[in-house]
Order: structure tokens, then C-alpha cells, then sequence
């Protein structure tokens, strides 16, 4: 079945096809009138390529290193919660197809499978971990401890949440997470085995969390720790002084605050201010490969999809993930190939312009 996908498309219509309407809307949905979803998607589209011509690209490579180690391509699988809802391989089916593309997964906090079963389940990946701060810094290190103990290598701190944003398609399903779903490290990092609601697990984040506890676990971590959520080059700076080794540009793939700035709108500005002093990942409405070259000439290390992939689960489990994965890889290589480049290194700002701003005169 997963031959038969040709882009990034046609997975999502098999995964959605694959899921009953709760879930569905779930993984699907954003916050408020989800313009900022919709504008995720569409702002790639506002960029346009200046590729050069008749240079030597016989042998075109998309790998390249992130945070000291290898990856086949410049695509991670970015955190999404509660895997298990879309198949029942959830994380473990996850980290093995980004294990066979050979590219990193990051786990989520709200996880339903532990660090250490991820881990086994594809040893010769590479793993991050997405973490949620709590009321509880007991709770918060636990987390953290057990993913680095698994041999996560980076910590990706969420500062975009909480609150929740305003989750419309869920309020209306009534929608809850089914009763044998657990968030199995978080229920022990707390002290109990009982599977938390969503509503539950947000009231135990921290909501007082600031750039001093950023600072205070970037100092007290055995592995980076990076900052996603970030939108301005303000916050940039910011997450740099306190110890931050990279940035996710990220607006939570539109589920937080609606009309936030879509991330290829806001991926330059904090380019420009990051200037190489660190890792800079984007994520949020990338879907083909010539997306990803966009993103890597307007500064970005690298990119993560979590949607895509997460289609890719729901209608094939671990070949699903993988298949996303080479669709990306394929379109990226023919992407640089026809911009005369022969990895992504090569890719600089001077291959990108904005489009022309469509006016009612042009008729």
C-alpha cells in the first residue's frame, strides 16, 4: 500500500481515512478558526526558489549532522502525544520507521509508550525527548531522567504550554482520551498508575515557567536542551543567553494561539538573530520536499514534521512513518539537484525570494 503514496497527500488521506472522527479531529485540529493551521501550510507557498544552473549535480546528498551526530536527511519526527490512538505500534512504530530513514524522532511528554520500550524498539535510532515542565520539579526531572537513562540525547522544552489553546473540534466530539490510554511515565512520575485525562494532565504543567528555569535545567542537564515554541527573534535571544543549544521555531502545528505567525513567516527573522550560535529547527505545515529546501535556505538546520508522519502511522504503523520519510528525502534530493546544489549546506537565503503579493489590479 505505502508504494502507491506518491507525496505527503496521499498519506494524510489514508490516515485520515484510517481514524474514527475523535481522533481524527484530535490529531487534525487546531485552536480557535485554525487560521494559523491553514497558514502553517500555506505560507511555504509564499516563498519562491532562485535555483542556479549548470552546475555539476550528479551526486546529490541530503544528509547531513545535527547536534553531533548523523542524519540521512534534514527532516525529524517532531512530538506528538498519545500514538496509540492512531495505531496500535504508536511511539514504537514511530521511532522504528524514523530509525529506517535514519533520522530522529522526538518523544513526547504525554508518550503512550516509556522511553525505554522506544528505545528497544529501534536500537540504532537517534531519540530526543519533548518535555513538559510541572507544578512538581520532582515530576519534571523524573521525566527528563528516565528518557536521558534510555539514551534520549536531547531535551526539547516546550514553552508555547500551557494553557491548552481553545480546541474547538474536540469540545464539540466531547471529546476523551479512550479509558485504556495511559501516559505510563508521566502516571509514575506522579505516583500512580491510573491513565490521566488531558484536562488532568495540564492542570499538573507549570504555568509559571520562565527563562530562569530554562536557564536552571540547561545547567543541570547532562544533554542539550533546546526551546520549542519560539516565534521572535526576541525570544531567541533570549532562550540563547539562558543556555539554550537550539531552537524549535514552532506555533505548536497552530494549536495553540490562533492568528500566531505561521512559522516559514516568522523562521527569517529568527535566523538573523540566531546567526549559527545554534541548532535552529522549524516545524509546522511542511509537506513536500521543496518546503524543507525553503526552510533550510531561510536559515533552518533542519525541520520536523509531525502530522505527516503521524498520517504515515495511522495507515501503515512503522512503514508508513518510513515511507513519509523517503517521500520527503526523494523530493528534497530532486529539490537541490534542480537549485544546482549538492547537499543543503549549499542552500543560502540568496535562493529564496517572497513571492509577489498578488494585487485586485493583476487581472
Amino acid at each position: 500500500m505505502t508504494k502507491d503514496w506518491i507525496n505527503v497527500a496521499d498519506v494524510e488521506r489514508a490516515g485520515l481515512e484510517a481514524l474514527e472522527q475523535g481522533p481524527r479531529d484530535y490529531f487534525a485540529g487546531g485552536a480557535g478558526d485554525e487560521l494559523t493551521l491553514r497558514e502553517n501550510v500555506d505560507a511555504w507557498g509564499h516563498w519562491r526558489l532562485r535555483p542556479r544552473v549548470l552546475n555539476d549535480v550528479r551526486e546529490v546528498s541530503t544528509r547531513t549532522e545535527l547536534l553531533g551526530g548523523p542524519v540521512e536527511l534534514p527532516v525529524l519526527v517532531a512530538p506528538v502525544a498519545y500514538q496509540r490512538m492512531a495505531h496500535p505500534e504508536g511511539e514504537r512504530g514511530m521511532a522504528a520507521g524514523a530509525a529506517a530513514a535514519g533520522t530522529v524522532i522526538c518523544l513526547s511528554t504525554l508518550s503512550t509508550t516509556r522511553p525505554a520500550e522506544v528505545a528497544a524498539a529501534a536500537p540504532n535510532g537517534r531519540r530526543w525527548f519533548q518535555l513538559y515542565a510541572f507544578k512538581d520539579a520532582g515530576v519534571t526531572r523524573a521525566l527528563m531522567e528516565e528518557a536521558i537513562a534510555a539514551g534520549f540525547e536531547a531535551v526539547v522544552v516546550t514553552a508555547d504550554a500551557p494553557p491548552g489553546g481553545n480546541r474547538e473540534r474536540d469540545r464539540r466530539n466531547r471529546f476523551t482520551l479512550p479509558k485504556e490510554l495511559g501516559t505510563p511515565s508521566l502516571s509514575a512520575a506522579v505516583g500512580g498508575e491510573k491513565a490521566l485525562s488531558i484536562e488532568e494532565t495540564f492542570a499538573l504543567m507549570n504555568h509559571a515557567l520562565t527563562w530562569a528555569d530554562v536557564e536552571d535545567l540547561a545547567s543541570e542537564c547532562s544533554v542539550p536542551v533546546l526551546v520549542k515554541g519560539v516565534l521572535t527573534a526576541e525570544d531567541a535571544e533570549l532562550a540563547l543567553e539562558h543556555g539554550a543549544a537550539g531552537l524549535v521555531v514552532s506555533n505548536h502545528g497552530g494549536r495553540q494561539l490562533d492568528r500566531s505567525l505561521a512559522t516559514a513567516d516568522a523562521l527569517s527573522e529568527i535566523a538573523e538573530a540566531v546567526e549559527g550560535r545554534a541548532a535552529l529547527l522549524v516545524d509546522g505545515g511542511i509537506r513536500r520536499g521543496v518546503d524543507v529546501a525553503t526552510a533550510l535556505a531561510l536559515g533552518a538546520d533542519a525541520v520536523m514534521v509531525g502530522r505527516p508522519a503521524l498520517w504515515g502511522l495511522a495507515a501503515a504503523g512503522a512503514d508508513g512513518v518510513a515511507r513519509v520519510l523517503e517521500l520527503l528525502r526523494e523530493e528534497l534530493q530532486l529539490t537541490l539537484g534542480l537549485c544546482g546544489c549538492t547537499d543543503g549546506s549549499q542552500l543560502t537565503r540568496a535562493h529564496v525570494r517572497r513571492a509577489p503579493a498578488v494585487s485586485v489590479y493583476s487581472v
